[in-house]
């Protein structure tokens, strides 16, 4: 077995994707033994709960700000836990105001989504505590309290902020003795997961906080998330170019220090260009709602972690990262199809037969997607689809060379290997589905079956709530990077930075930027495919 995952969340949006991510571990605990193929102890910690029962813990630290955790509950519908430390601080809130602020968030926006059938209790709180559905350890929650959450100042909104939080002694002493807790009582630790919000000051905290794991756990995989929420912030608004500097610093400073980076996000672009959100033709999402969009990251999320975690496979974060970070690319992308447009009853073949152009999955990077089908690595996992053998009578000529596979593991392969030719490409197939039980929104088409398959049409009475779906990920080391990275780097380059004296102010050295901007540009080089000239040409169009 590889062995046990402690997982970072740095951030308010970092923890409204985390809540999800724990509320599907905790699905996950529901199911019968027998057929989970995740192993829970990789993420999560047992110990004895109330009544002499097992109870399950998230190895977790999270560093929130003031006034951005809600009330914390143990999971289900149960009172309030007193907790120590910091977290009692945050018991604000009973069971009837919980679900008053859900309601409150999802009917004042104009124009917001009618899923159906709608979320069930506190489903849609506009706290990531509202849907947090694990209770967490006392060691579990640190709040920096020289920042607030919300407000006109006060907020921790720059880089340069984010590296002074961790270059106190009281701090930094603080989360070193939370990482050293938890890493210690592993039986074989095998790295750390960092779920960090790269739009605000906490890009500056994954910073430091990578860099101390990579100084003190020497050896251990650092797979690092970079966590965007859609927002409307646009054109050279303060908060948008604050925004585009602590993404740029952001994805230098923490690709230096981890095995793997990848950036994750609906939103459609990084840079200061607007464009659409991703959308998911089965969903109706409101992706300026966090309780939405971090849902559907959520479930990507758990997916694309798969591989180190299943029961099944020795594989480690480190094997994962190894396989796609060569020659300098550390950074990669993540496509999800979410859910996999699979219907009942169809194999495996049949459904990627009609996708033999166009692999049915959405890009997750904030990048201009890309119609060749061009990556140089990757690692794909598909689950919640049966594990099937052949299907064509001996004898007969099969439909197609995939329908010709004996198993649903040598069709996904072969499909990878026909989509992205001369590409490496590993590949999972689980039968062990995302559970999207409440409270998971129901965010769902009515063509969607409990299980999450594709109906022919919309049942005739009202549909059930969708428990299940199928999830299709890939995480790649691909060329699209290229644009992302290298546009980053161009919107900044146009930048006058005396403009911004503030942002520099809180402790960001100008000499260091520039050096911190070229290694962008570098990185940037490393996704390049020679088929192109697009470097060349935006520098005679920027003359």
């Amino acid at each position: 077995m590889p062995g046990e995952a402690v997982t970072l969340q740095l951030g308010h949006y970092a923890s409204c994707v985390g809540a999800h991510w724990w509320g599907l571990q905790a699905a996950a605990l529901r199911s019968p033994a027998e057929a989970a193929e995740l192993r829970a102890a990789a993420l999560l910690r047992a110990g004895p709960g109330p009544g002499g029962r097992e109870a399950h813990t998230p190895r977790l630290l999270a560093l929130e700000l003031k006034g951005a955790v809600g009330a914390l509950r143990p999971g289900g519908a149960e009172a309030p836990v007193a907790w120590d430390g910091e977290v009692a601080a945050y018991l604000e809130r009973d069971a009837g105001s919980r679900t008053g602020a859900a309601a409150a968030e999802e009917g004042a926006r104009p124009g917001a989504p009618a899923p159906a059938p709608a979320p069930r209790g506190p489903a849609a709180g506009s706290a990531w505590s509202d849907y947090l559905r694990l209770p967490l350890h006392p060691k579990s929650l640190y709040v920096i309290r020289q920042y607030l959450h919300d407000g006109e100042c006060g907020c921790l909104e720059a880089f340069g902020q984010g590296e002074s939080l961790l270059q106190d002694p009281g701090c930094a002493e603080e989360v070193e003795d939370r990482l050293r807790f938890y890493a210690e009582e592993c039986d074989q630790l095998q790295g750390f997961q960092v779920l960090c919000d790269l739009h605000n000051g906490f890009s500056g905290v994954g910073a430091k906080v990578t860099e101390l794991l990579y100084d003190e756990y020497a050896g251990k995989g650092i797979l690092t998330w970079g966590l965007t929420p859609v927002t409307s912030n646009v054109g050279d608004s303060p908060k948008n170019l604050y925004r585009l500097m602590n993404t740029a610093l952001g994805i230098v400073h923490l690709s230096r220090h981890s095995s793997l980076f990848c950036p994750l996000s609906l939103s459609g672009t990084l840079g200061l260009k607007p464009q659409a959100p991703v959308t998911f033709p089965y969903i109706t999402c409101d992706a300026s709602l966090n309780y939405h969009s971090s849902a559907i990251l959520a479930a990507a999320l758990d997916t694309l972690t798969a591989p180190y975690r299943l029961c099944s496979s020795p594989g480690s974060m480190m094997h994962l990262a190894e396989t796609l970070n060569f020659s300098g690319r550390k950074v990669v992308a993540a496509w999800a199809s979410v859910p996999f447009p699979a219907r009942h009853g169809y194999s495996l073949a049949d459904t990627l037969c009609a996708y033999q152009q166009d692999v049915p999955w959405k890009l997750l990077s904030s990048c201009p997607e890309q119609k060749a089908s061009r990556c140089f690595a990757q690692s794909v996992v598909l689950r919640g689809v049966r594990k099937e053998g052949r299907r064509s009578p001996p004898g007969q000529q099969p439909a197609s060379p995939l329908h010709a596979c004996e198993s649903s593991e040598q069709v996904l392969q072969r499909y990878l290997h026909t989509v992205f030719p001369g590409a490496f490409s590993t590949s999972h197939v689980l039968q062990q589905p995302c559970n999207t039980r409440p409270p998971y929104p129901q965010f769902f088409s009515p063509l969607l079956s409990r299980e999450g398959f594709l109906l022919d049409r919309p049942p005739g009475s009202s549909s059930a709530a969708v428990e299940s779906i199928p999830v299709l990920t890939a995480l790649q080391s691909s060329p699209v990077l290229h644009t992302l990275l290298y546009g980053l780097y161009k919107d900044l380059r146009r930048l006058n930075p005396r403009r911004w004296a503030s942002f520099f102010s809180a402790g960001v050295e100008h000499g260091d930027f520039q050096e911190d901007l070229e290694e962008l540009r570098t990185l940037s080089q490393c996704y390049e495919t020679g088929l192109g000239a697009d470097e060349s040409e935006d520098e005679a169009d920027s003359d």
